[in-house]
């Protein structure tokens, strides 16, 4: 429900702020004095394109704020879907700067315009004599036979399972394609399988292997120094431990005098110790160096091996080779082995359809049902408002792709996302007259009353945005009149209904009442709205009785319109 709508420098208006209550509210007002502009402001929070010349100040950015109560209109998931904060009472709000920039918000969250305009069409329709909105579209139409069928819980419970069955029954295409390019390249597979299996590689020994076979290429020179090493530590004229022995000895004859050097001739004789060590480990080392042309042979064709398998599969390590196989051996196994995931998920997907159309029949059932009641109920309405020669057939078919979001399934049969059925409303407001698609017969006044009609029944079974009639009483007065008003705050009774009108009739049906009027006591004219109590009502309709000067006689007719 519209519960308060805010407009800053748009058009006519520099700023106004209205609030709307529930039940049938009256816009009324002199042509010309600005209702399509309230109309036009309220599209931009449902997003509508904007144009800067539209502004009541260029030089100011325009706002347009609408506060909604969206309870009972089952939008959370709305709102999870689009990462916004949900809120019992949401407002969505539209920015237009002066060089046309848009920036759209609900409950202060920066949204694009689709999901502006998603939102904006599940909480007010618009409805005028020149549009036919969505009376046209199957899904809406497919909409009122589930309202008045009343069988949301099994509905709800066939979508939830279709869309399971669309999710799995992709995954079979899937696998049925990955299956058969499987068995198409298996022997393609197989070979390059064979091949990295029949190297037995190790993820780790690469590195090792280079670093041996550098070592066996440069053994001579590691050989050559490695002996120059230990000869000038252990065994030339003036080696090392030579020496150090004889500094040794030279500080052992000083430890009397000074305990420091006691010290020192300790860490000497450690140093001397430490060092036969070495030299006995580099001569270990030197006596197990020495050239090895087989090993260098065998290393070679190893890691060619290696370095062509890397650069044949385009990889840098064992560690992805051997990846690269165990992906070559799932696809083998999926060649070999993957018809019987196949068959498995088939056979689930076969449980689950016959369970779909267990559903689906009755869904199709109760719509039969409902059917006979729809059109009986819109017919006696539209008599009421003066349509008595209407004439409305419903009619149902078999889904057909790819209408209804219908989903061709495996071993034949068409689903659709609620259902197996198609249904069509044809139409004829003329006696003698053949049935069509309701656009192509009926005037813009026919069809914003065959809406009045089909709006009020489903009202009864389900929550409805906010519905807009501007100049719904085009074509009709008197008594037509009176009874079109009655059956829009009967309408009321179960939704907001915001309606634009030149007839007391319609007028004094209303729960409330605003008047739409251009103010010309400035030097600029503004376009101003404000909320009628009884008295001023009383006036006003007698005013769109018999003109500007209503007399006696207007004004008690009014007050008897008024009740």
């Amino acid at each position: 429900m519209l519960q308060k709508l805010t407009i800053n420098n748009y058009a006519l208006i520099d700023n106004l702020e209205i609030s709307f209550g529930e039940g049938l509210n009256i816009l009324t007002g002199e042509t010309g004095a600005g209702k399509s502009i309230i109309l036009g402001a309220l599209s931009l929070i449902l997003g509508q394109r904007a144009e800067s010349r539209y502004f009541f100040n260029q030089q100011k950015k325009c706002v347009i704020e609408g506060s909604f109560k969206i309870s009972g209109f089952h939008l959370s998931s709305f709102f999870e879907d689009n990462d916004l904060d949900y809120e019992a009472e949401t407002v969505l709000r539209r920015e237009i700067s002066a060089d046309g920039k848009s920036r759209a918000f609900v409950n202060d969250t920066p949204v694009n315009l689709t999901s502006l305009k998603q939102l904006g069409e599940k909480l007010i329709d618009i409805h005028s004599q020149h549009a036919t909105l969505e009376i046209n579209d199957p899904e809406f139409q497919l909409l009122v036979v589930d309202s008045v069928a009343k069988h949301d819980d099994v509905l709800s419970d066939y979508q939830s399972k279709f869309r399971a069955y669309k999710k799995y029954t992709s995954k079979l295409n899937e696998l049925i394609a990955e299956s058969d390019k499987a068995k198409a390249d298996l022997d393609y597979f197989q070979f390059q399988f064979d091949e990295l299996e029949k190297v037995s590689l190790s993820a780790d020994e690469q590195e090792p292997l280079e670093k041996e076979l550098y070592a066996l290429n440069n053994a001579e020179e590691i050989k050559r120094n490695l002996y120059g090493a230990y000869y000038l530590i252990q065994e030339g004229e003036a080696a090392a431990l030579s020496q150090l022995r004889e500094a040794g000895q030279q500080l052992a004859s000083l430890e009397q005098f000074d305990s420091q050097i006691e010290e020192l001739h300790q860490r000497l004789n450690s140093t001397i110790i430490e060092l036969k060590d070495i030299a006995a480990e580099v001569e270990g080392i030197e006596q197990k160096t020495h050239t090895n042309d087989a090993r260098v042979e065998e290393i070679n064709i190893r890691l060619s091996l290696i370095y062509n398998l890397q650069k044949k599969h385009r990889v840098n390590s064992n560690t992805e080779l051997l990846q690269i196989q165990d992906e070559l051996s799932e696809k083998i196994q999926q060649a070999l082995f993957g018809d019987e995931t196949i068959e498995k998920l088939q056979k689930q997907l076969a449980t689950d359809k016959a369970e779909l159309e267990k559903l689906a029949a009755k869904l199709t059932a109760n719509r039969v049902k409902a059917i006979p009641a729809i059109e009986k109920q819109v017919i006696d309405t539209l008599a009421e408002m003066g349509m008595g020669n209407s004439t409305l057939k419903i009619e149902m078919a078999p889904l057909l792709p790819p209408k209804g979001g219908a989903f061709d399934l495996p071993g034949g049969g068409t689903l659709g996302n609620n259902g197996v059925d198609h249904v069509r409303f044809l139409f004829s407001a003329n006696k003698g007259h053949a049935l069509a698609e309701m656009s192509k017969v009926a005037s813009g006044g026919e069809l914003s009353r065959l809406m009045l009609s089909i709006k009020s029944i489903i009202a009864k079974y389900t929550a409805l945005p906010t519905i807009i009639f501007d100049e719904i009483d085009t074509g009709v007065s008197g008594e037509v009149a009176n009874k079109v008003g009655h059956i829009m705050a009967q309408l009321a009774g179960n939704l907001q209904v915001i309606t634009i009108t030149h007839l007391p009739q319609i007028a004094s049906k209303g729960k409330n009442h605003y008047f739409i009027y251009k103010d010309d006591s400035a030097a600029t004219t503004y376009t101003r709205m404000k909320k009628l109590n009884n008295q001023e009502r009383i006036t006003e309709i007698a005013k769109m009785l018999s003109g500007d000067k209503p007399g006696e006689s207007a004004l008690q007719n009014a007050r008897e319109l008024l009740g």
